[in-house]
């Protein structure tokens, strides 16, 4: 069957998650349910920490230093739990006030976290739509990238169906030596399982076929 998009519980976390801004000052004291929620369910050694949209009123430079304060707090925490904590760049276009919106702006933010337990979530498509030149990217920071997703754009689906180059990308994530997972978050044009029909002619050695 097609899939028609997210489920609706899903569609209504995402908006919960995204309008709980982690830069926000009055989050500072009390981070700790978070942590605890993400110790106690998540199966998975990885969690990603959504900066969210920024409160207009707010301003961005405060904005960046609680970010870094609570990130720098969340990855001491789960680092003992031994949990990656990760932060990932969203496209404004469709997630308009997303704080956190580029690589650059990410690393900076790493870099000021100052952690060996932070690291980018690094979605392809996202960064495609900001503009950024996505191999370039992907190979200045790869040391920090711990988690790729895909999608092509425009429209958010499979690769092949739009305006990214993937055969190179993936070539280039194998050439870099890329371990981890990459992720398809897509929104397929068939069925789910029609819609993998990239991987074969276009998959490097590191992409699962």
């Amino acid at each position: 069957m097609p899939s028609t998009g997210r489920p609706r519980a899903y569609r209504a976390f995402s908006k919960k998650t995204l309008n709980r801004f982690t830069a926000w000052p009055r989050e500072i004291s009390h981070p700790t349910p978070g942590l605890a929620l993400a110790q106690g369910l998540f199966p998975r050694p990885r969690v990603n920490c959504l900066a969210g949209i920024k409160p207009a009123a707010l301003d961005a430079a405060v904005a960046h230093q609680t970010m870094i304060t609570n990130l720098r707090y969340a990855a001491a925490r789960l680092d003992t739990a031994g949990i990656r904590l990760l932060i990932e760049p969203i496209n404004t276009h469709e997630v308009p006030g997303f704080f956190l919106s580029s690589t650059e702006q990410a690393i900076d933010i790493v870099g000021g976290v100052g952690s060996d337990n932070l690291f980018l979530q690094f979605d392809m498509y996202h960064m495609h739509l900001m503009g950024e030149n996505v191999a370039r990217a992907i190979e200045r920071h790869a040391p920090r990238i711990d988690h790729i997703q895909l999608a092509d754009a425009p429209g958010r689906h499979e690769p092949g169906t739009g305006e990214i180059d993937y055969p190179a990308l993936f070539a280039l994530i194998d050439r870099i030596g890329y371990s981890g997972w990459v992720g398809c978050e897509y929104l397929p044009l068939v069925s789910t399982e029609a819609s993998f029909g990239w991987r074969p002619a276009s998959a490097g050695a590191g992409i699962p076929r």
